[in-house]
């Protein structure tokens, strides 16, 4: 699946690996569930260890190797559901500095407001990238530019704004009072 961020497409460093299927070398993104039986292995070898998580997945599933974790792959089931954005605003938050991808099928409206959750990319189906080119991925960068959650990055929001708008009025009434 392609992987979008904010500079365009990217090359995918990471091995997806399916439940069943049998540990490759290289560096690996494990399931939720294969995560205790291998993670380690991954680790002990040199080798960089990411987690797909579904949507619904609780923190605690992943403390004991969130420091060790190079990439975390949140589970977007359908663009209607984002729940996958919570869980990067709260990793952000806890203190994950790694790699946050977002992974499913987001529109590309939805890419600024991903990264401003803490994602870093967005991996899509391929299905998805013909009907929606990344021309029209990159132009939502440059056309949505306002918010009203607080980004991760930046932290302003249009609350913010008028926040320090309706501040500088009032500086500027006392001022002309007095």
């Amino acid at each position: 699946m392609p992987l979008i961020d904010a500079s365009g497409l990217k090359a995918d460093r990471f091995t997806n690996v399916v439940e069943a299927a049998p540990l490759p070398a290289g560096d690996v993104i494990l399931p939720l569930a294969k995560l205790a039986t291998d993670g380690e292995a991954v680790l002990a070898r040199g080798d960089r260890l990411g987690v797909l998580l579904p949507n619904t997945v609780k923190l605690t599933d992943i403390a004991q190797f969130l420091d060790r974790l190079s990439i975390i792959a949140i589970s977007f089931p359908s663009f209607a559901d984002g729940r996958g954005f919570s869980i990067a605003k709260r990793l952000r938050n806890h203190g994950y500095h790694g790699v946050l991808r977002a992974s499913g099928p987001l529109i590309s409206d939805q890419l600024r407001h991903a990264l401003g959750s803490g994602f870093d990319e967005v991996e899509v189906p391929d299905a998805l990238l013909e009907r929606q080119p990344l021309a029209h991925w990159l132009a939502g960068l440059a056309t949505i530019t306002l918010r009203y959650q607080r980004d991760t990055r930046l932290g302003v929001s249009i609350l913010d704004q008028r926040r320090a708008a309706r501040a500088v009025q009032t500086e500027r009434r006392v001022a002309h009072a007095a």
